[in-house]
Formats: structure tokens, C-alpha cells, sequence
């Protein structure tokens, strides 16, 4: 049949290079979020000080997020092996913001919804303002709570990150990755040198303000509010997502000889990414900011690289047959819905007016295993149901359409 046989490329045209899937990148999400879960309500665990120390640095790994945030940004949305965005995925620029908002906006408003009147219940138990009750509302739904430091972990306090996440959404399309696209592999390590240095010059304002080194655990922080800036700030996030936007372009644009040569096992970066943790129990106790932006980002970030290239060889190493795992890929997944749901999860156990109404006390340490467990079990729940369901990517299909239609020159003129 002469419709089923394979056509002829004709002289001249350009084939497009097909892009391989990372799959080890879905398992590396679980390696992030399964820590900082952990972190959150890691002194309803254990009493051990050594161990709350290493267990409590979800300031230092929520940067990793951000990283393979604009790592697959920039896979998706730019040439692989020129240097060129993807002009067919950013031809409407505002559709692409909104579709991307739209990618996790239903699973944060559908959990803010459940827990709503166990968030409101628990600031009128401590005398907030009905006024005070509505900013924030305001602030959560709309995901601009990043933006005020005094407010940033208000009612699901992790979903801050999709706050900031939101901020370099925007700027993706149009000024971020047509730029960095453009740029060569020489251009690119560069830009990844210069952002790491502005990372770092930020880190250490804040320290030399403050201080250098970790604080006791549940120490109060010293200046809170440019603690917050620090770590929450939508700008400090866009940079380490340019960061990770900058490291995938350097393996996109790999020669044929770059990727024959010898490479680093990607097990020497991991290792050395989550070893930065353990300085908290040396006398080189750095503080989550300065660990975050000198050590574990860049190593992290390496860890990346190193595992993108290695999957593309003829023989991948242990470490990335691991996370490209079925089971990996199955867990990393569960990343997004655990990363939403475990602030409400852990509130209900642990938050002590609201634990004392529920059960009459907080949760004893023996629980804390049973607490990850009902984690897993409830975002496997939701995304096998919610997330991955047909009928929800339609409606928000439809609705990031409807945004952009209503907001069409907002990031590009006619």
C-alpha cells in the first residue's frame, strides 16, 4: 500500500531532531521531595538533636526543584542541537505561561478548597482578623504569597514554590528561553557561572547580616523577614531556574564528540550534592542558604548533566538505570502531589491546636512512619485520579486558553 510506505525526505528539507526521553529526571523528583517532606515535621520523629540537624534542610533541597524546573523547560521548548527555542511552542506566549500555570493550579486550588476551613478554623483560634483571614486567602488562591515575606508560609506553607514557580513561568516564553537558546555551549557555562556568583552574592548578604552559620534547631531565625526574602523571594527562584535552564542547553548542544568522550559518573555528583547536608554536624555548620547556593545547587545541578549524558549512552551507569526505573519514574510521579499535600497532611497529625481537637494531643514519634505512609498513599490517590485524569487536563486545557485568549499581548505585541 503505496500511503503506508516510508516517503522520501526531499532534498533540502530539515529534519528536526527527535528528542530522547530523560526518564531518570522523574526518579531525581522523588530523591528531593521525599526529604523535604520528611523535613518539614522531622521533630515529630525523633528527639535526637544530630539527627533533626540533618533531617531539617528543605531550605537547601527545595533548590533542586527549581533547577529541574527550567532543566525540563528548556528541553521541551528549545532545539536540540541548535540554538534556537522551539518557535511552534512559543508562537503564543501567553498560552504557554498559562498552560503551564494550569499544570498545577487545579491540584493546588483543589487541596486549598478541602483544607480551607481547617486553615481559617485555625487562624480565628489564634485571633486573626476576618480581613487578616481574606488577604491571605487572597494571597493563597492566587498564588502571589512569595511576594510578602511576612506572609510566604501562610495556610499549605510549602506552596510557596508554586508561588515563585508561577514568577518565572511568566518570564519563560518570551525572555528567558528564546535568550538563552541563542546562546552557545561556551555562552551557556558562562551564564551558569555568572547566575551561581549572583546566587551566592545574595546568600552572603543575608549572612553577613545575620549569620554565617546554621542556627540551634528551632532557634528563631535572626531578621525572619530577610530570612524570608532570602529563601522564598520569586527573583532568587528565577535564577536557579535559569541555572538549570543554562545546564540543559550545554547538553543540548553536545557535538557528536562530546558525547562519545568519557564522563563522570553521575553517582560521584549525587553523592556529593546530599553530602553538602552533612556539613550541619560539623564545625563548617554553613547556614541552609549559603549550602544551598554554594554547594548543593551547583552539585545537584552537575548531578543533572551528568545523569542526562549518561542515559544517552550505549551503556548507562547503575545509578541512572535506577532512576529510570519503572518503580523511580512510578514514585517521582507522586513528587508533585506530595509536595502539595503533606503541609494539610501533617498539620492535621501534628499542628498542635489542630491535632489537640482531633485526636487530644500531637501525634507520638512512633506515628511518624504511619504519617509518610498515608503521604504516599494519598498522592498516589490523587494522582491516579486527579491528576492524571482526562476530564481535569480538558477543563484546564480549555482554561488556559481562556486566559490567554483574555490576556493575549500581555508578553508579546501583536
Amino acid at each position: 500500500n503505496e500511503s503506508k510506505q516510508e516517503k522520501p525526505v526531499q532534498q533540502g528539507a530539515v529534519v528536526k531532531a527527535k528528542k530522547p526521553r530523560i526518564d531518570a529526571v522523574d526518579g531525581c523528583r522523588f530523591a528531593l521531595v521525599f526529604p523535604i517532606v520528611v523535613a518539614h515535621f522531622a521533630r515529630f520523629g525523633t528527639k535526637n538533636p544530630t539527627l533533626l540537624k540533618l533531617l531539617t534542610q528543605e531550605n537547601v533541597l527545595v533548590g533542586g526543584f527549581f533547577v529541574i524546573s527550567g532543566y525540563v523547560s528548556a528541553y521541551t521548548s528549545t532545539e536540540l542541537g541548535k540554538r534556537s527555542a522551539d518557535e511552534k511552542k512559543l508562537a503564543n506566549p501567553e498560552l504557554f505561561f498559562w498552560q503551564r500555570v494550569m499544570a498545577y493550579y487545579p491540584l493546588h486550588f483543589l487541596v486549598s478548597m478541602i483544607f480551607a476551613p481547617m486553615f481559617i478554623w485555625t487562624e480565628r483560634q489564634f485571633k486573626a482578623a476576618w480581613s487578616t483571614i481574606g488577604f491571605r486567602a487572597f494571597l493563597n488562591f492566587t498564588m502571589l504569597q512569595a511576594w510578602f515575606p511576612k506572609e510566604a508560609e501562610i495556610w499549605n506553607q510549602p506552596t510557596w514554590f508554586l508561588s515563585a514557580l508561577t514568577f518565572s513561568n511568566l518570564t519563560m516564553p518570551t525572555a528567558i528561553l528564546p535568550a538563552v537558546a541563542g546562546m552557545s555551549r561556551k555562552g551557556v557555562e558562562k551564564l551558569f557561572a555568572g547566575l551561581t556568583a549572583v546566587s551566592l552574592l545574595q546568600k552572603l548578604s543575608y549572612s553577613e547580616t545575620a549569620r554565617f552559620h546554621s542556627n540551634a534547631f528551632n532557634q528563631p531565625k535572626m531578621y525572619p523577614l530577610l530570612w524570608n526574602l532570602t529563601r522564598f523571594h520569586p527573583f532568587w527562584a528565577l535564577i536557579e531556574m535559569v541555572m538549570g535552564i543554562a545546564a540543559c542547553r550545554e547538553v543540548m548542544l553536545d557535538t557528536p564528540e562530546d558525547r562519545a568522550r568519557p564522563h563522570m559518573n553521575p553517582l560521584v555528583y549525587f553523592a556529593a550534592a546530599f553530602s553538602s547536608l552533612a556539613l550541619r554536624v560539623t564545625p563548617y555548620d554553613f547556614n541552609d542558604a549559603i549550602i544551598r547556593g554554594v554547594l548543593f545547587v551547583p552539585l545537584w545541578t552537575k548531578f543533572l548533566t551528568s545523569i542526562h549524558r549518561d542515559g544517552l549512552s550505549s551503556s548507562p551507569r547503575p545509578i541512572t538505570k535506577f532512576f529510570s526505573s519503572k518503580i523511580m519514574s512510578s514514585l517521582g510521579g507522586l513528587a508533585f502531589p506530595m509536595f502539595i499535600l503533606h503541609g494539610p497532611i501533617g498539620q492535621a497529625f501534628y499542628k498542635k491546636v489542630i491535632a489537640k481537637k482531633l485526636w487530644g494531643k500531637p501525634m507520638p514519634n512512633a506515628f511518624f512512619p504511619f504519617y509518610l505512609l498515608i503521604c504516599l498513599l494519598a498522592s498516589h490517590l490523587t494522582n491516579e485520579y486527579f491528576v492524571k485524569n482526562k476530564a481535569v487536563g480538558a477543563a484546564s486545557g480549555k482554561v488556559a486558553a481562556f486566559l490567554a485568549s483574555i490576556t493575549q499581548g500581555m508578553l508579546k505585541d501583536a
